[in-house]
């Protein structure tokens, strides 16, 4: 994958690099398809370990316990946070009061060796896993979509859940106007990005910058 701020020839640079971990981490606006491609990557590549993080907003239709999120609560997250073993944490303010999103370091990911882990979240919780764990280890992900086509998908998204509730969604459509602008973009090192108008053209252009 091509480091954070540099041209195509990151990619011989980084196999150059002595052999580490890496942490994938897969990120876009709402509705930017991300989360199919992040299940794809996982599919396609058996040997990526799931980065799983945990949230107290509530389980969506067709989510499970465990597999995209763990489930907990405003006290739960606290108690990791005690226990010093909070990566990142990130409150949203939405319509139905505060959100907790975070990623615990429970010992799971092993910063030596070979292993390849595969996370999901915001540009704002990769700039603090890259923080936490390390620039060398942390390899974004970008997932752009035009805003007219991701806005399309997610009324479709939507529309499928049993209780849709549309001004949450429009409230996460404009915040990400503002949590991905290209300042903020620039800023976190995001010069690669990965197209998702067509999936598998997508999942292979980011196949083949993976470094193994």
């Amino acid at each position: 994958m091509t480091a954070p701020g540099s041209d195509g020839s990151g990619r011989a640079r980084e196999r150059e690099m002595p052999e580490m971990s890496r942490i994938y981490y897969v990120m876009g606006k709402s509705a930017s398809g991300k989360d199919t491609v992040f299940k794809e990557l996982l599919k396609r590549c058996p040997d990526l370990k799931r980065l799983v993080p945990w949230t107290t907003r509530p389980m969506r239709t067709g989510e499970t316990e465990g597999l995209e999120y763990h489930f907990t609560t405003p006290e739960g997250i606290r108690a990791f946070e005690e226990a010093g073993k909070l990566a990142e944490k990130r409150v949203y303010d939405t319509v139905f009061g505060p959100w907790i999103y975070a990623t615990v370091d429970d010992g799971s990911i092993v910063r030596g060796g070979k292993d390849r882990y595969l996370g999901i979240g915001t540009l704002e919780s990769y700039v603090k896993l890259r923080a936490h764990f390390g620039e060398e280890l942390l390899v974004p992900l970008y997932i752009e979509v035009d805003d007219g086509e991701r806005l399309r998908r997610a009324i479709r998204r939507e529309e499928s859940q049993e209780t849709p509730h549309f001004d949450e969604m429009c409230r996460r459509y404009l915040a990400d106007l503002e949590d991905f602008s290209p300042e903020k973009l620039a800023d976190a090192g995001i010069t690669r990005r990965y197209r998702n108008d067509v999936l598998e053209r997508c999942l292979a252009d980011i196949m083949r910058d993976m470094v193994y």
